[in-house]
């Protein structure tokens, strides 16, 4: 049986809420305010914690700020139950780590709904990183089965960003992992002249934001997407946790890791001793290569010749010419703005 810390100021609200999840086959631990609540938590470990935004003594973003302090209870989802609606009150205990918001009249099967997906993904993670699970792969399933899509979502854990939208910027401290669920993302460095170069793609299943976390650093570069896409948020501390008791994890992204450096050092590289047509040969191959793993013939590069201009790192002007110089010579064709590489093997001797 499930153990619920339920911290309520208002008496009726608080006994009528434990019924109901006591009804639901719960063990319920109550508490009139958040100081006694972050005891209760603190001595009980409950399994899950649904929690009053606005009460004396201590507010409910003070009591999840004191539980993420601890490492003994950070881990323990947390639920909102609030009458405030506000846009930015729902963005603020999000920001903080809480997994869900349920505003006031609320219905109880909403309640119950909410709390069983909390537990249920909580049982996933726990059991995912006591069982010695090979690595990366099974978190990578395990956010991408229908039922985890439908927690995250109903956990308000997935941003939606708009094309060209930024993720993350240079210098600032990351507080969670991101994993790419829908949509195309590039990281990136701009000089002081402008001149941009893309130095990351990702696609959906892919990893981002990993390297200042496991380094213990700001960001070096900085995200946008290329399209509207779709991010899943893993919070900082549950990132932590996994990879700090399972090592098949964290040696996973440490590869990621050593072949992002490895991808880096190949493309300095090119940028320094490729010719021009080498340039732009190699990045329509990397585009290709990221975007169309089964080496589809119908698969078209649809991306702004800026991208891919910062991809080559050359001058926008230059990568037009050279693109059109390669349609020429039948390496390329170009459909409604798309490139169809049309002669793979050539380019590739290109760019070698």
């Amino acid at each position: 049986m499930a153990t619920i810390l339920l911290i309520e100021d208002n008496a009726e609200v608080r006994e009528n809420t434990a019924e109901i999840l006591e009804l639901a086959n719960y063990k319920v631990l109550t508490a009139p305010d958040g100081k006694v609540g972050v005891q209760l938590a603190e001595e009980y470990h409950p399994d899950l914690i649904v929690c009053d935004l606005t009460m004396p003594v201590l507010d409910g973003y003070g009591v999840l700020h004191m539980l993420n302090k601890k490492n003994a209870a950070h881990h323990i989802p947390f639920i909102f139950l609030t009458a405030k609606t506000e846009r930015a009150d729902v963005r603020k205990g999000m920001d903080m780590g809480a997994d869900d918001y349920i505003t006031k009249p609320f219905n109880p099967l909403e309640l119950l709904n909410s709390v069983e997906s909390r537990l249920k993904r909580a049982v996933s993670i726990k059991e995912m990183a006591l069982s010695g699970i090979n690595g990366v792969d099974s978190l990578l399933e395990m956010v991408s089965t229908d039922q985890a899509m439908k927690n995250l979502r109903e956990g308000r854990n997935i941003n939606r960003y708009k094309k060209k939208q930024c993720i993350y910027q240079e210098g600032n401290h990351p507080s969670c992992l991101f994993y790419v669920i829908k949509g195309k993302v590039k990281t990136y460095k701009r000089n002081d002249d402008g001149k941009e170069l893309i130095t990351g793609l990702y696609n959906e299943g892919d990893f981002l934001g990993y390297s200042p976390l496991l380094e213990g650093s700001t960001y070096k570069d900085n995200a946008e997407t290329m399209e509207d896409s779709e991010l899943a948020i893993i919070p900082r501390n549950d990132f932590e946790e996994l990879t700090n008791v399972n090592l098949q994890v964290m040696q996973r992204f440490i590869r990621l890791l050593a072949n992002n450096i490895a991808e880096r050092e190949i493309q300095l590289l090119g940028l320094a001793y490729n010719s021009l047509r080498k340039k732009v040969a190699e990045a329509l191959l990397v585009v290709s290569k990221k975007y169309n793993p089964s080496s589809s013939d119908c698969f078209g590069i649809d991306i702004s010749r800026e991208n891919l201009a910062a991809i080559a790192g050359v001058a926008k002007e230059s990568l037009i010419r050279t693109v059109g110089d390669f349609r020429d010579e039948k390496l390329i064709d170009i459909r409604e703005g798309c490139i169809f590489i049309t002669n793979a093997k050539k380019l590739a001797e290109l760019s070698n």
